[in-house]
């Protein structure tokens, strides 16, 4: 799922290696707010904020009994929101807070598909965007459902907005290729793409990856989203790379300042160096996670074998992933290995 931005937030990484949160909106006094984004401190401090409170003032007036507003806290409290990743909470929370803002006075009772299809609509331009806040509508009303809220859910007659984007643009091998020639060995740059491609780990989890998680000849980490625990081998390419670094430092990558890297502020940086390789705007972090899934397609890994490297937790995920494997090549390997038996094309 796209991650959605919350107006007026701005983020950093200090020289302590902390995150740093401010609502900055223009006339208003800049106000810092507690993190992680996403959790209830910050999401009380953020609405304080929003609604022109000052800094002073955090609390916030209890949202009308059986209004959109209430349900979001609801939610909030509820264990299938606290149980998220801290990555999946932000996400889910900016969509349902820019939701909230516009929408939040009104009550759950009365909301029919017909104004959930009208929230929908409202973002028919950004297919991904309107299909996002569907998809939040319906963990909220299946909240109120179970709760007595409503009797029925109005966001079950609404069907997704046809979105006809790939996704992610997948990494070909000419892309790593001429990634691989423009940035050389010893190199961060290099380090980077090297823990990408050979792990085919999201950004989130590069970013934490150090010495403590080499065991042996494995690298062993638990995924920060989905909290699914990976064990791969180290490839031999990666582990020359890995070999030349320094051992007293808990993460591979740093920033320029020596500084940890945050998902966010590493996947900014990572694209800035696929643009100066001189490839594609759309090539990105997650781009090498959806070409380590291609790759292990094409050798003919069966869904399982390429789950067990990417984390993923069915076989729809990583046939999402794995489909701009080159298919003629698969074809190849698939007619080579039935052999001369009577009755097969060879035969």
């Amino acid at each position: 799922m796209t991650t959605v931005r919350l107006k007026f937030i701005h983020r950093y990484t200090n020289c302590r290696g902390k995150e740093v949160i401010y609502f900055r909106r223009r006339g208003q006094k800049r106000i810092r707010l507690p993190g992680p984004v996403g959790s209830p401190a910050f999401l009380k401090a953020y609405n304080a904020a929003l609604a022109g409170e000052g800094e002073k003032q955090p609390s916030v007036k209890a949202p009308p009994p059986g209004s959109l507003s209430a349900l979001c806290e609801a939610y909030y409290r509820s264990a299938d929101f606290t149980r998220l990743s801290e990555s999946t909470k932000a996400t889910y929370s900016g969509i349902i807070e820019n939701f909230r803002v516009k929408h939040g006075h009104k009550p759950v009772a009365k909301l029919e598909a017909r104004h959930v299809r009208g929230f929908i609509d409202d973002k028919s331009d950004t297919p991904a965007a309107a299909n996002n806040l569907l998809r939040m509508l319906k963990l909220l009303m299946r909240h109120a459902l179970e709760r007595d809220w409503i009797k029925i859910d109005p966001t079950q007659a609404v069907r997704p907005v046809r979105n006809r984007t790939d996704g992610f643009a997948t990494w070909s091998e000419d892309d790593i290729a001429r990634y691989e020639a423009f940035h050389a060995v010893g190199t961060r740059e290099r380090l980077a793409f090297a823990l990408l491609l050979y792990t085919g780990a999201r950004r989130s989890d590069v970013v934490k990856l150090g010495w403590q998680h080499i065991k042996g000849d494995r690298l062993v980490f638990r995924q920060q989203k989905t909290g699914g625990r990976v064990s791969i081998p180290i490839h031999k390419d990666l582990w020359a790379i890995l070999s030349t670094l320094p051992r007293d430092r808990l993460a591979f990558l740093s920033t320029r300042y020596g500084k940890p890297f945050t998902a966010e502020s590493f996947g900014n940086w990572f694209r800035g160096t696929c643009k100066d390789a001189g490839l594609s705007d759309d090539l990105s972090a997650h781009g090498l996670r959806k070409a380590v899934a291609r790759r292990l397609a094409e050798a003919g890994c069966t869904p399982h074998e390429i789950a067990s490297v990417t984390g993923h937790k069915n076989a729809s995920e990583v046939d999402r992933y794995a489909k701009d494997a080159n298919r003629e090549q698969m074809a190849d390997t698939a007619i080579a290995s039935i052999g001369t038996k009577r009755g097969t094309p060879n035969g």
